[in-house]
């Protein structure tokens, strides 16, 4: 079965000047045809990519990817007894052209075959739309509506801390903590003590003594930290060193995710919690279950720093 917005494509096609144009997507067993005509040869069809696929082959009026499901970087989704393969048809125009370049969506959906359960996996990405990144990583306010007013935080209290993702490209990514360790220098290889909140590629091990917490995603693009003050470096200036990661959003495994241990019931993955398997590597050690391909991570990860900030008590 394929999913088409008739509506939207057309609003689409009319607004990157491509008026003239059709899509038609076949979806076989394993495979999908899809096939862009463009009857006034308007777009120059060597520009199109199917996920990080290039075109099995062109015309100057047709564009045909024939194509496995296991093929150009397909996700793929259970929703209910539906299997959906989802990927993007792009066109990468150049900056005079008088097409503009575009995304739309590919959908096929299947029925789910009897006892298939979603698989761990380590997605590999193309370089194609996502070296432009931009990491960002605030201390915030109460209600994460703006920048934290103040860098002095009570002990016991609660430091907000967003990270977020900026990005040109067609593709949602999901923004992930892998590490993060407080210091009191803003150069960690010269730090002689540090304390430890992130490790293990995402589990939030200082919740497991205190009330820090990952909050509810607002949206894919951002992360939301609550962490309770610690005594580390009490009444000094605190830094806090982080590994940012941009990953795809159905892509999660225990190299992948955001853990958070919840009192009286064990560590819970914020994204799915029922995959919260994915995190009980964290009182051990965290592998990917295969290699990654060389490369895969090019342009994904970021490391950042906060701080100053100082930790004070209020009782002393």
């Amino acid at each position: 079965m394929a999913f088409f917005w008739p509506c939207v494509l057309l609003l689409w096609l009319v607004a990157v000047g491509l008026a003239a144009a059709d899509m038609k997507l076949d979806c076989g067993p394993g495979y999908i045809t899809l096939v862009w005509t463009d009857s006034r040869s308007q777009a120059d069809p060597s520009l199109f990519r199917l996920g990080s696929c290039f075109p099995t082959s062109f015309t100057p009026r047709d564009v045909v990817f024939k194509v496995e499901l296991d093929d150009c970087n397909f996700r793929r989704l259970v929703s209910g007894n539906e299997l959906n393969y989802t990927n993007d048809l792009l066109y990468a125009s150049f900056p005079d052209s008088y097409v503009l370049p575009f995304t739309l969506p590919v959908v096929c959906s299947y029925q789910r075959p009897k006892n298939w359960y979603p698989m761990r996996y380590d997605p590999v990405f193309s370089t194609y739309g996502v070296e432009e990144l931009v990491f960002h990583i605030n201390l915030m306010n109460d209600d994460f509506s703006g920048p934290a007013e103040s860098t002095a935080f009570p002990l016991g209290s609660m430091i907000p801390i967003m990270a977020s993702v900026e990005q040109v490209t067609h593709q949602p990514l999901l923004v992930l903590l892998e590490e993060c360790v407080a210091t009191t220098t803003p150069d960690l290889q010269v730090a002689a003590d540090m304390y430890t909140i992130i490790t293990n590629k995402g589990c939030l091990v200082d919740s497991e003594s205190s009330r820090s917490k990952f909050e509810e995603r607002q949206n894919v693009s951002e992360l939301r930290l609550l962490l309770q003050a610690f005594r580390f470096g009490l009444s000094q200036e605190v830094y806090i060193h982080c590994t940012m990661a941009a990953w795809d959003p159905n892509g999660l495994d225990n190299t992948k995710k955001a853990c958070h241990y919840v009192k009286d019931h064990g560590w819970e993955l914020l994204d799915n919690p029922m995959y919260s398997s994915l995190c009980d590597c964290c009182n051990s050690t965290c592998k990917a279950r295969k290699a990654r391909s060389p490369g895969a991570g090019n342009g994904l990860v970021q490391k950042a720093v906060i701080g100053p900030l100082t930790i004070i008590d209020l009782a002393s």
